[in-house]
């Protein structure tokens, strides 16, 4: 009875190691295979990606600053506020800035008519030299005159025929037409260098061109561009964010009072390890998933640049790698990513937000560093270009209104004209000036010259 019972156990021993060696051998094959699975896929598909969730969304950051000191008197835009480009956000106090403005203005009135007396002054010094020229010849005629009377005379002396006293008094005549004569020249020369001088502050301009009117002018315009700035504009269209200014501040220029943020003119920028450098290139695509949109939405965008530097090289306070105690850290460099507009209207973002981005580094045949500089405007705005308009505007209404009558016509014309133009209009009047001086300066010369020599009887 017993031998039997132990010929029916000893087979089944056999059976369970075959089992148990069936199921290793299962599951080493199931984990090679997946191995392999998994070394096929990263190779083909895994190694063409680079991943990383230290990204995070930018965007400019517009602050709100005064071109002026002022106080605060007017507050129109708050926190999380929509604002359009060119919205009055802050008013500050004009009072001073009008003063300003009245006195420039007052003060280029008055030198656009000085400048009108100093172009009607040369008028005037040609007439009075020509008045002087007048006085030489009657004064060259008197001597002439009083030559001939002491001519005659002095025959007359020997024979008796003409008192010596007589004689005498013909001399002194004579000297006195001398004394005129000089005079008279003197009169003429005085007035010649005097139109000159007058001409030296009026040739080849016009009343607009001079530089005391020019110079009154750029006062004016910055009175006037003082007074428009007691207005903020908003620069950008945005959100208001980080309002610090208070009603009855006194803010002084260039103190931030608020900002403004371009949702719609965001980047990402992520930081990637330097050992995932390797194969980004600028212009490669990009996947983004944001963190408070979640997996559902997927951004894309492309890599517009790399960085220069690592983070820490621009750190407030950098590293101290040469110390003893040094510990090697993996650095990251910023990546500059650009996002697809649309997307991100349709799911705007904040300034700030956790990316997650996975760029496809399957083609690496860009550039790893822009080799070229950028032609196009980053960002700009065309809010301030409307106050030199009409700071010009005012100035030619302010001169406009002190020109002459004969000459507004005139100035209305001129200043739509290049300044070359209006330079090369006034040339010929101040031509004939120099010409006119030139003429009665001859004339006063040969007047000056046809004088006779003087007989000194002895």
């Amino acid at each position: 009875m017993t031998a039997p019972e132990t010929t029916s156990t000893a087979p089944a021993a056999p059976q369970g190691s075959s089992a148990r060696k069936k199921a290793l051998t299962g599951i080493t094959a199931v984990v090679v295979l997946a191995g392999i699975a998994y070394g096929a896929y990263y190779a083909l598909v895994l190694n063409h990606f680079e991943n990383t969730d230290n990204a995070y969304v930018q965007g400019n950051v517009v602050q709100l600053t005064p071109q002026i000191g002022g106080t605060v008197i007017a507050i129109n835009a708050d926190d999380t506020d929509h604002v359009k480009a060119g919205q009055l956000l802050v008013k500050l106090d004009p009072a001073d800035a009008q003063v300003a403005l009245e006195q420039a203005e007052a003060q280029l009135a008055q030198t656009v008519r000085e400048m009108r007396t100093l172009f009607a002054n040369n008028s005037t010094l040609k007439a009075q030299i020509a008045l002087r020229e007048a006085d030489v010849s009657r004064a060259q005629s008197d001597l002439a005159r009083a030559q001939d009377d002491v001519n005659r005379r002095q025959p007359l002396v020997v024979t008796g025929a003409v008192g010596k006293e007589e004689f005498n008094h013909s001399l002194a005549q004579v000297t006195a037409a001398k004394s005129l004569v000089t005079a008279a020249q003197s009169a003429a020369l005085a007035a010649r260098e005097q139109l000159t001088s007058n001409q030296t502050l009026t040739d080849n301009i016009s009343v607009e061109d001079s530089p005391n009117v020019k110079r009154a002018i750029a006062r004016v315009r910055e009175a006037y561009l003082a007074l428009r700035r007691a207005d903020l504009l908003a620069p950008v269209d945005g959100y208001v964010a980080k309002r610090s200014v208070q009603l009855g501040q006194r803010v002084a220029a260039g103190a931030p009072l608020m900002s403004v943020i371009a949702l719609k003119q965001v980047w990402v920028e992520a930081n990637f390890k330097e050992s995932q450098l390797r194969n980004l290139r600028i212009g490669q695509p990009v996947e983004l998933k944001a963190d408070v949109y979640g997996k559902k939405v997927d951004y894309h965008g492309t890599i517009e640049g790399l960085g220069a530097g690592t983070g820490a090289a621009f750190a407030l306070l950098p590293a101290q790698n040469a110390t003893g105690n040094w510990i090697k850290v993996v650095q990251r460099v910023p990546v500059r990513i650009t996002l697809d507009p649309k997307e991100v209207e349709q799911f705007p973002l904040r300034v700030g937000l956790s990316m997650d981005a996975t760029v496809d580094v399957s083609k690496t045949d860009g550039q790893m560093l822009a080799d070229g500089s950028r032609k196009s405007t980053v960002t700009q705005t065309a809010v301030f270009d409307q106050l030199n308009g009409e700071a010009d505007t005012e100035v030619q209404k302010i001169i406009a209104a002190n020109l002459g009558k004969a000459q507004r016509g005139d100035s209305s014309s001129a200043s739509r004209q290049a300044p070359a133009a209006k330079v090369a209009k006034a040339k010929p009047a101040a031509v004939n000036d120099a010409a006119g001086s030139s003429a009665l300066g001859t004339g006063v010369a040969s007047a000056v010259a046809s004088v006779p020599a003087l007989a000194t009887p002895k």
